[in-house]
């Protein structure tokens, strides 16, 4: 497949993470550290596939305030196209904080995305012409409903979704048939197969389920039990690769942009499972959302580990 560009329809974030040095206390003040930096699903599958070296259009809402000129300038550095997001004058840009345990994994999150109401099909509507140019089409659940329709309806190329939470996973489950590849981790696979996931077995039959529902793959995420890759009569179990975690936060989005990366590359599932693994791999170990080392031929190299 032609590589061409990637149009990823989502939110942009502003992400204030902390991680605490010792098990975390509620209702206490836990010493730690605090970073902040820009992320977003959407916004981190598309500078993952900038790092990939996939050329990138970010179809998503920015507010009005400090945060736009910072989302603006590292777009620019990263050679994401921003030129048809959607500037909503007023509004806050989408925050997102999160709560990391000492061993990096989250603890509790919040997020106020509001601005990406905005997104919606009439929006959607006016990029038609350039979802039909790009190579594929990337969406999160971030977005509404109704616009998820809207895409799933009107792109004429391969739709990736990433269902994101078990809030906003169910969404999607009008516009399962029209998904060529989903990736949701073992509590959004049993929320939409109805199947519970509790090992590889039941990993295995959810990931069937979503399939008889229409979805053409599955890559589902067990976490640190590794992946499941799932196409028309073929399974792969891939192990998770070894990592020095230090935030486990950006691992999904990193996951997602590798599997959007070996797709235009020819790659096989089992290959795309690989692959994706070691991007996830790659991804923890750094404290950053994004890990700045992430590259194709660390990833390659990672997934012969």
């Amino acid at each position: 497949m032609d590589s061409g560009f990637v149009a990823v329809a989502g939110g942009v974030n502003v992400d204030i993470g902390a991680q605490s040095f010792a098990p975390l206390l509620a209702r206490d003040s836990n010493p730690g550290r605090v970073t902040v930096s820009l992320g977003g699903v959407g916004r981190n599958i598309a500078h993952n596939l900038s790092l990939l070296g996939v050329q990138t259009e970010l179809l998503t809402a920015i507010g009005d305030d400090v945060y736009t000129i910072e989302i603006r300038r590292s777009c620019a550095a990263l050679g994401i196209g921003l030129s048809h997001a959607l500037h909503v004058p007023g509004q806050p840009t989408s925050t997102y904080v999160y709560l990391n345990g000492p061993d990096g994994d989250m603890q509790l999150a919040v997020s106020d995305m509001r601005v990406c109401e905005h997104l919606t099909p009439d929006y959607f509507a006016a990029q038609l012409p350039l979802l039909r140019e790009a190579a594929l089409v990337v969406a999160d659940a971030n977005l509404s409903a109704d616009s998820l329709r809207y895409l799933a309806e009107n792109c004429t190329v391969p739709l990736f979704v990433d269902t994101v939470s078990t809030i906003k996973a169910p969404k999607i489950r009008g516009i399962l048939p029209r998904i060529h590849t989903l990736k949701p981790n073992r509590m959004e696979a049993e929320l939409l197969s109805g199947v519970p996931v509790s090992d590889w077995a039941s990993a295995e039959r959810a990931a069937r389920k979503l399939l008889s529902m229409g979805v053409q793959r599955v890559f589902l995420s067990m976490g640190m039990d590794g992946l499941l890759a799932a196409g028309e009569g073929e399974t792969v179990w891939q192990p998770a690769i070894p990592a020095d975690t230090r935030n486990a936060t950006g691992a999904g989005d990193a996951l997602m942009a590798a599997m959007v990366w070996s797709f235009l590359h020819g790659e096989s599932l089992s290959r795309s499972a690989a692959l994706g693994a070691a991007a996830s791999s790659l991804a923890v170990e750094s404290e950053q959302t994004i890990n700045p080392s992430l590259s194709a031929q660390a990833v390659r190299r990672r997934a012969e580990l």
